[in-house]
């Protein structure tokens, strides 16, 4: 089995040596537990890539390595970052080209492969629950709404900003945009909407019967059916895993409820969600399986 690198970018850097779809040893990970995440959000994207970077060469120590692979939040094409809303210094950043030539500089030379954050959680479900045979779609449900799908494919991919609803009102996404899911289900987004409330009180809220808040995590659930309808009509039906620390206010049965209702061709009524813990250690995962596989290639 060969030896590869696989490294996440979301309230920290993490990285590890992933063997066999298997992490070895323990992620490394900046900044520590009990530091600041905010760290990130300042630090220039030069900055960002010698964190990376040093966090590759503590996890690789003297094994050798066929490949490194890195998830980051937003577009990603050829390994420049076109756009990454939670990261915005990044912006137009080589990655792929910048990181390789650091690690090269420090006698690491492998081929450097920069995925979008949500592809390699669904890289890494595939890989640790023995689906790599297969199609595997995953929703994360935190901060932003993220899509992956694994195998990976060239593309944009930013399903949570796909338009779920027409009211000119729901412009509560990070982008600016009208309608979108993730102005509806994200986190920032529902802080927004809720000035008064955390988006965990609204939940629990709605449980008790309060009125506003009910009709509110209906619409959540509708948001969430009507972006995976739009999946399904596209790729077809099967499993959709959802993760992120939102995914424990999923109401299953109210979801698919209103997924039938939406979907009602019979060939593509074979669908199953499935709550998943994430994390980044099945992220470090993806992103080395992924980056193991295209090199290969």
């Amino acid at each position: 089995m060969r030896r590869a690198i696989g490294v996440t970018i979301s309230e920290r850097v993490s990285a590890g040596m992933v063997e066999g779809n298997r992490l070895t040893g323990s992620l490394q990970a900046y900044p520590g537990e009990g530091c600041s995440s905010d760290e990130l959000l300042s630090m220039p994207a030069d900055g960002i890539a010698e964190c990376i970077r040093d966090q590759v060469l503590a996890a690789a120590g003297e094994e050798p390595v066929a490949a490194v692979g890195v998830g980051f939040p937003g577009i990603i094409r050829g390994g420049v970052l076109e756009e990454s809303p939670n990261l915005q210094q990044v912006k137009g950043t080589n990655m792929r080209r910048l990181l390789t030539e650091m690690l090269a500089e420090r006698g690491l030379d492998a081929p450097v492969s920069i995925y979008n954050d949500a592809d390699i959680m669904a890289a890494g479900l595939a890989a640790t629950r023995g689906h790599l045979d297969r199609m595997v779609r995953v929703w994360t449900l935190g901060n932003g709404i993220g899509y992956g799908q694994y195998p990976w494919s060239e593309g944009a991919w930013e399903g949570g900003h796909m338009v779920v609803s027409l009211d000119p009102r729901e412009r509560y996404c990070g982008c600016g945009g009208e309608g979108h899911m993730e102005g509806i289900m994200g986190h920032r987004a529902m802080r927004l909407r809720f000035l008064d409330m955390e988006p965990e009180e609204v939940f629990e809220a709605a449980g008790k019967g309060d009125a506003r808040c009910a009709e509110f995590v209906a619409r959540w659930h509708r948001a969430l059916a009507a972006a995976t309808a739009s999946m399904i009509h596209l790729g077809g039906p099967g499993k959709f895993f959802l993760t992120g620390h939102n995914a424990i206010h999923v109401e299953l049965p109210l979801l698919n409820r209103y997924l039938n209702d939406m979907v009602k061709m019979s060939p593509l009524q074979g669908y199953v969600f499935e709550i998943v813990p994430g994390g980044d250690e099945i992220a470090v995962i993806g992103a080395a399986v992924n980056a193991e596989r295209s090199a290969s290639a």
